[in-house]
């Protein structure tokens, strides 16, 4: 049995200065002028989201010098690939099949709950393995009725 990974959702990009790096994406990329930064208090985080070429991409700052992302620009020596987040019908099954292959689960940053728990979007987990240096995310997204129900949650 493999894990049915259906797309990847987001990829997450590490960086120091997220204005700077938004402005480049817009003026080499054509990424829309209107996007915006947000602030997640909670996880403590600066974040441009846009898509482009039907990925959506998040630039994350730390608000923090000894934030997530500042944390792991330093010990990497430079910003980069932080994290791919993967859709999975099942975020459970894609567990339980990671962790048979020899995963571990990763407590998030911003909840600090380790394995499957609820964000914005839906389920999600991480893994304490990378892959080539770059985490694994993996998110159940929740149906209409589902979000919904969790339309209160806000920020991560």
């Amino acid at each position: 049995m493999s894990i049915a990974v259906r797309k990847v959702q987001h990829m997450a990009f590490a960086v120091r200065d997220v204005a700077a790096t938004l402005e480049t994406y817009k003026k080499l990329l054509g990424v829309d002028p209107g996007v915006q930064l947000t602030r997640f208090e909670k996880s403590r985080n600066i974040v441009a989201q846009f898509w482009l070429g039907g990925i959506e991409y998040q630039l994350s700052q730390s608000m923090d010098p000894d934030g997530r992302f500042a944390s792991w620009i330093e010990r990497r020596g430079g910003e980069g690939l932080h994290h791919i987040c993967y859709a999975v019908d099942d975020i459970d099954a894609a567990l339980a099949e990671a962790q048979a292959n020899g995963a571990t689960l990763k407590e998030c940053a911003a909840c600090k709950v380790e394995g499957s728990h609820v964000h914005p979007e839906g389920w999600v987990a991480f893994l304490e393995q990378d892959a080539g240096g770059i985490e694994i995310e993996f998110m159940q997204l929740y149906t209409p009725e589902q979000l919904k129900e969790y339309e209160s949650v806000k920020g991560i």
